[in-house]
């Protein structure tokens, strides 16, 4: 093959390749937006056992076209204390599996389907206003890109197939399949999507440029890459995290380079799993992760208890005066250098608060004197760093006599307040609440429980959307919390309804708990409140509000609501 080819492969190759890499985030994004609500809480709720915990990890990575995105999910779900380390392994092993059926359910596509799902996709997107509805045409859009990348590695590979270099290449890899394994391992690390990648290897092992050898050693190393992944994003994650994702990584990434050495070693009837390269490299993927599913399942108990001793809880301590400041007094004289450190410290105190947040609710799981004593201590934390910021606020001048400093000051000065307000009443409500709660030796009836902890996972990611309109200052981001906020509201509203119904049914535990649980949901939605406020300075700036609410709403708010 001349230079002048050589360059238009590469380009058409690369170019292929990267459309692949987007199309299948799109689809991921897609399902996020419209879904990722109703997602979490039938992750959530499916951890009965750990077979259900597996079905229901299989289930999300298949919608969200990832096992990554499931993971990242299911860390958050450990962070909080909502699922168990059983559970969560239990849900990462079957996101691999239902990351392999996803491969296998994109490559055997239909010719006429990549224009019909491009063409109702972009329809529904341009004629939709309803958001879910617009990421439901996203996604159609996404796997009709998805197959159109896929023929056009096609189109661009056949050549190759011809060239005497690039045969070489390939036949080396395929004595040397080690390189091929770390090769391919490399790859879908980089571009963050296994699935990708398969659909790539698989694609040019059907066309015959990649040897068969060499095709099973790259989707081997896939496997290995797509554990990776995760690795690497939870890296300075709670411990209970990493124990799970590492795990994770060494049931799936080991087992991948024991099937890669037992396949080197002895000559294993590979013709069973199809008749040509593409499907044998794609059906072993499929397998490997169906047969490490089985194996380790029942396993979870001992293979959690071996990670425990590993990798143990780290001690705890709070050290006395070790809080640092991100506001730089050296600076006041420049009002956007000075907003930049408050803002800092703003986001500062709403990652403080959302920990807090998360360790309340354990406590009406098993009160722990000492842990709400921390939480008050970390409220009065948050009220010395709110009182900081609006002090140092009040210092900011301009040289610039014409330059206005005071309005954003006041803005950031009372968003400062609305956190510290929301700390006061995790710290000093909500461990009021359990402690009440663990005196009266109560417990929540099972339907209550379950709705307290939805009702928290939903303003949790609310005050996660809360610090990321600090920090960006995203004006859409900043309307979707607003609208949050009526929907929270209305959403406590139905919760009351329903503990008011198992009341009139003459439940025990509904009964003995009736004021704590009332008073839990009414704390939860002042904590909604403090952070929703947040969003209220940037969007009257840009004349979005009317009468305190948006001008503009979102025309469908659900659970999941992003």
């Amino acid at each position: 093959m001349d230079e002048p080819h050589l360059i238009q492969f590469l380009l058409n190759i690369t170019g292929a390749a990267a459309l692949l890499i987007w199309a299948v985030r799109l689809v991921r994004t897609g399902f996020e937006r419209a879904f990722g609500g109703q997602l979490r809480l039938w992750l959530r709720r499916s951890t009965t056992n750990r077979l259900a915990a597996a079905a229901t990890g299989a289930s999300a990575a298949v919608l969200m076209q990832s096992s990554t995105a499931v993971i990242i999910l299911m860390a958050g779900f450990l962070s909080a204390g909502a699922i168990g380390n059983l559970a969560g392994l239990a849900i990462v092993l079957g996101a691999d599996l239902g990351s392999a059926v996803v491969a296998l359910i994109l490559n055997a596509r239909i010719a006429i389907l990549t224009p019909l799902l491009m063409l109702t996709g972009v329809m529904i997107f341009l004629q939709s206003s309803v958001r879910r509805v617009r990421q439901i045409g996203r996604i159609l859009i996404g796997l009709a890109l998805v197959f159109l990348s896929l023929d056009l590695i096609r189109e661009a590979s056949l050549p190759l197939t011809q060239n005497d270099g690039a045969v070489a290449v390939m036949l080396y890899l395929a004595g040397d399949p080690v390189a091929a394994f770390l090769v391919a391992a490399l790859f879908a690390w980089l571009v963050h999507s296994s699935v990708a990648a398969i659909l790539l290897f698989v694609t040019l092992a059907a066309q015959g440029l990649v040897p068969l050898a060499a095709a099973l050693a790259m989707v081997l190393g896939a496997n290995m890459g797509g554990s990776l992944i995760a690795f690497f994003l939870t890296l300075k994650s709670p411990t209970v995290v990493r124990r799970v994702v590492w795990t994770n990584l060494a049931l799936r990434g080991g087992g991948a380079a024991i099937v890669l050495a037992a396949l080197t070693e002895f000559d294993l009837p590979t013709d069973l799993l199809g008749a040509e390269p593409g499907h044998q490299a794609l059906h072993l993927h499929l397998l490997f992760n169906g047969v490490l599913l089985a194996v380790c399942l029942p396993l979870a108990p001992i293979l959690m208890r071996m990670a425990d001793r590993i990798m143990p809880d780290p001690v705890r301590f709070d050290a006395e005066g070790a809080q640092r400041s991100a506001l730089d007094p050296a600076v006041q004289h420049q009002p956007r250098r000075a907003y930049a450190c408050a803002r800092r410290e703003l986001v500062e105190m709403g990652n403080q608060i959302e920990v807090m947040l998360r360790d309340a609710m354990h406590l009406f799981v098993k009160h722990d004197e000492a842990a709400g004593q921390r939480l008050r201590i970390d409220m009065h934390r948050v009220a010395a760093m709110s009182l900081g910021i609006r002090v140092y606020l009040s210092g900011v001048r301009s040289s610039d006599s014409s330059e206005d400093t005071g309005t954003c000051s006041f803005d950031l000065s009372g968003i400062a307040v609305n956190l510290e307000a929301g700390a006061d009443m995790i710290g000093r409500k909500m461990v009021d609440l359990a402690t009440r709660k663990d005196v009266a030796s109560v417990s929540f009836s099972p339907e209550g429980w379950r709705e307290l902890c939805d009702f928290q996972d939903v303003v949790l990611r609310n005050v996660q959307q809360a610090i990321s309109v600090i920090m960006s200052e995203d004006l859409g981001l900043a309307r979707e919390l607003v609208a949050q906020k009526e929907h929270v509201r209305g959403l406590e509203q139905n919760l009351q309804h329903a503990h008011l119904k198992r009341l009139r049914q003459g439940f025990v535990e509904t009964y003995e708990t009736s004021a704590i649980h009332l008073d839990l949901l009414r704390a939860l939605k002042a904590v909604n409140t403090s952070f929703a406020m947040i969003a209220y300075p940037l969007l009257e700036d840009k004349g979005e509000l009317k009468q305190s609410r948006l001008s503009n709403p979102l025309a469908s708010i659900d659970l999941g609501g992003r």
